[in-house]
């Protein structure tokens, strides 16, 4: 059985932040995190490798859930340090010839008006190849921190995202692709008739338009968001370009995958058009038995409350306070709902929640080839589209995956072996 090409992207996870500061291969990144050198040659490495795109995570605050104190996460750099992605676009674009750039915003907190010039200004910088993960946003601190006593309810969230996109949507289309006319023999660079208002009102936003500066090359720049829940889903199904998911096992993957092409088809939208990527940390050494080692020692070696410390700050829980033996009382939360839910579905208790739960598809190991083949036969069960590569990042870890992998999977013609498009949108649709 054949399987067609499949995508990949790499996502970045803390991207601005500390990484590797205290494991082997991590560098000097503990004196050097703010430099933006390794952010520049992972967008090198991936542009390399052909990867669709490089997904820039984000957010905006310190949390303090873990023992209701900041200690636990400043201690471990979790979160913080953390500096703003979004500068580091432009220089990205220019360290890189194909591959896609992704950054972060939250519909929650952003001015629709602000993130849509934005993002069209950096389309127009690199030629169309720009997309925009949209979040929610899920930690109360971060509300906080934007003026908000409290965060706003989860349902609530998802429809002012829904109406966030349509604005930003409008704002893009406010300008015709063939406005700018740059007539210098009758004095006209901008030809009015082609560009309008969007009097857009709203229950969340409302906004006059037009943009003050031109269609994106792209005309929507590719738009990515990551929701488990049905609202999440919902919402994806009807906006997006790339739907990210972290599930754990393949059945979970199929089902993902095909629950959201029906909601997609829902919308009178061709599936096709919207990619399914599943979040993907492999573990890639020159043997299976070197990998196998190295995966039983981090197994042995990982600490359960930085896990628990983590998730927490995505539900607004603190974990802290509840014995890892004692059944799991019913719980509630306005943070991932979508994650959430699988969290508490993988044991009765925190010790066997903390020994099963996955975020996304972390205990794939081997040589290059067994860990190709192994993605060969997700694919082919699963029916699409690729996967977002994630991990801690070193440049050791880098280099494992996109000078030790991705040539094998290029070889068997599972992934691209280069960019036939220009744009960024092109290349995703492309296969």
């Amino acid at each position: 059985m054949t399987t067609d090409p499949f995508h990949l992207g790499w996502f970045q996870n803390n991207t601005y932040g500390v990484h590797g500061w205290n494991v082997p291969w991590g560098g000097n990144t503990a004196r050097d995190w703010a430099n933006p050198q390794l952010q520049i040659d992972l967008a090198q490495a991936v542009d390399r490798a052909c990867f669709d795109f490089l997904l820039m995570e984000d957010s905006a605050f310190v949390p303090d859930n873990y023992g209701a104190s900041m200690d636990f996460y400043l201690k471990r750099a979790m979160r913080a340090p953390k500096n703003d992605p979004l500068p580091l676009v432009p220089l990205l674009h220019q360290a890189t010839k194909n591959v896609g750039i992704v950054p972060t915003i939250s519909t929650s907190f952003y001015p629709p008006f602000l993130l849509a010039r934005l993002i069209a200004t950096l389309d127009l910088m690199s030629d169309g190849r720009v997309g925009c993960n949209f979040v929610t946003s899920t930690a109360a601190r971060a509300a906080q921190n934007f003026g908000l006593k409290e965060h706003i309810e989860h349902d609530a969230r998802y429809r002012m995202a829904d109406e966030f996109v349509d604005v930003v949507k409008q704002l893009w289309d406010s300008w015709d692709e063939d406005a700018i006319v740059a007539d210098a023999e009758n004095a006209m660079f901008v030809d009015p008739c082609k560009v309008r208002p969007i009097e857009f009102e709203g229950e969340f936003f409302s906004s006059r338009g037009p943009l003050n500066t031109a269609r994106p090359p792209q005309g929507h720049p590719v738009l990515v968001q990551a929701g488990g829940s049905p609202q999440g889903r919902a919402f994806a199904s009807k906006h997006m370009d790339v739907i990210l998911a972290a599930v754990g096992t393949v059945e979970e993957m199929k089902s993902f995958r095909d629950d959201v092409r029906a909601r997609v088809a829902s919308h009178g939208r061709d599936p096709d058009s919207c990619k399914v990527l599943f979040q993907f940390t492999p573990i890639v050494a020159e043997t299976d038995a070197q990998a196998q080692e190295i995966c039983e020692a981090r197994r042995k070696a990982a600490d359960p409350k930085v896990m628990l410390a983590g998730l927490g700050s995505l539900f607004d829980i603190d974990f802290s306070t509840i014995d890892v033996e004692e059944p799991l009382a019913e719980m509630t939360t306005n943070g991932q709902q979508g994650t959430f839910k699988r969290f508490m579905s993988m044991g009765s208790n925190l010790r066997e929640i903390a020994e099963n739960f996955r975020f996304g598809l972390d205990d794939v190991h081997g040589s290059p080839e067994t860990v190709a083949s192994k993605m060969e036969e997700m694919m082919q069960e699963v029916g699409g589209d690729g996967f977002l590569v994630t991990g801690n990042l070193t440049r050791r870890y880098l280099a494992e995956i996109t000078d030790g992998l991705v040539p094998v999977l290029q070889k068997r013609g599972l992934t691209r072996k280069g960019y036939s498009h220009a744009q960024f949108r092109h290349n995703l649709l492309e296969f």
